[in-house]
């Protein structure tokens, strides 16, 4: 019976086909392929990273003779020679503008429910994660003298773990200065590691009505103002109110800060926190930068499930359009994930897509069928009568 969609086909209906259309008409290519268009690209692409295609000939032999590319709604002819080219020449900013489309979707979808800390500001992470590449195949990645990278900075809403800033840059390009790129929004938190410590740049963000959490440098220079009482129980070991001491240092930040000192009762490491948010209580600033970690595990996730590690060309062009589908699928599962209320993790939900492709069955019921929280429930029931 040759009824229904495919599987590929519906996880690219969460995004607009019109908004798809807009971004590559947003980024013209100086010479338009005929036979390979940009979305034909753009969904060859995702069925790579949704599939785990290990490069252009895989992804050749898996599309050039499949009777399910109109399906797909693929129109153009899949060759290695065409998608090499366009990821070389198409520009990548077409696929950074549909991760924005993407990402608004998203937080439409995860709202303030969402949040492990209950708070009313909106609470940002920031941090980056570097990709070591060959030195001899990329050579524009600037790094180290025997090294090439690059480096995926990222902010994301702690509330349900979405990308809501990205910036790919070259491996030499230090943490500190995409505090430059990014406009803060008033009433928000930004809580960063020690890496995005710069008084000036953290004093823009008091400027524009922000709060941030960063961790302390060993060797900061201050005096204290006040001293307020902790629950040492807790692992708090004090929380002050200071000034910068060192003459750079006091003319670039010339306001309080509060200074927070935590012991982690686990690993018994000392952390010291900075913020200019006086309003919340010692020990939910300590939990806020422990909530960062989210982004830890958003890195640890998308490289470990997507294809960002092995590239399928050389060029910068090619290496941040690759990056930037592979965002965009995680993304679109982020989306679906939300809109089926499927209780599975991310993870679970891409390896059940990407053996069912070119299947056509309902998502809601194809995800319902692969759900192993309610087989726990019906095996433990099971269990209990047996016992009975």
């Amino acid at each position: 019976m040759n009824s229904g969609r495919l599987v590929f086909s519906q996880v690219m209906d969460v995004l607009d086909p019109k908004q798809l259309s807009r971004c590559l008409d947003r980024y013209p290519m100086p010479r338009a392929s005929r036979s390979f268009s940009g979305r034909d690209q753009f969904l060859t692409m995702a069925f790579a990273q949704i599939t785990f295609r290990e490069g252009l000939r895989d992804i050749e032999a898996c599309l050039r003779g499949s009777r399910h590319l109109y399906a797909m709604g693929i129109r153009g002819t899949v060759t290695r020679t065409n998608l090499a080219y366009a990821n070389e020449y198409r520009d990548w900013r077409v696929f950074a503008a549909v991760a924005q489309v993407l990402i608004r979707k998203a937080r439409r979808l995860y709202g303030p429910t969402d949040r492990d800390l209950k708070l009313n500001e909106i609470v940002y992470a920031l941090d980056s994660t570097t990709i070591d590449l060959c030195l001899s195949l990329f050579p524009w990645a600037d790094f180290r003298s025997t090294k090439a990278a690059v480096k995926i900075h990222t902010m994301i809403d702690l509330c349900g773990s979405i990308p809501v800033f990205i910036s790919i840059t070259e491996g030499s390009v230090h943490d500190v200065n995409i505090l430059d790129q990014i406009l803060p929004e008033p009433g928000s938190i930004y809580v960063m590691d020690r890496g995005y410590l710069d008084f000036g740049r953290l004093h823009r963000l008091v400027s524009s009505n922000a709060y941030f959490v960063v961790r302390a440098k060993s060797n900061l220079s201050f005096y204290v103002l006040e001293s307020r009482p902790v629950e040492r129980s807790s692992g708090l070991r004090c929380d002050q109110t200071i000034r910068l001491k060192g003459a750079r240092s006091k003319k670039l930040y010339p306001t309080r800060l509060r200074r927070i000192s935590f012991r982690d009762p686990q690993t018994g490491k000392v952390l010291v926190f900075l913020t200019n948010h006086f309003g919340l209580p010692a020990s939910t600033i300590a939990a806020l930068y422990k909530n960062r970690w989210h982004i830890e595990l958003f890195f640890k996730w998308i490289k470990q499930n997507l294809r960002i590690k092995v590239f399928f060309g050389t060029t910068e062009n090619a290496v941040k359009t690759q990056i930037w589908i592979a965002i965009c699928v995680y993304l679109l599962v982020a989306c679906l994930k939300k809109i089926h209320q499927f209780p599975e993790s991310l993870g679970r939900i891409l390896q059940i897509l990407s053996v069912n492709v070119f299947q056509k069955d309902p998502i809601d019921q194809l995800l319902a069928e692969f759900d192993t929280t309610n087989d726990m429930v019906l095996n433990c029931k099971q269990l209990m009568l047996n016992g009975f």
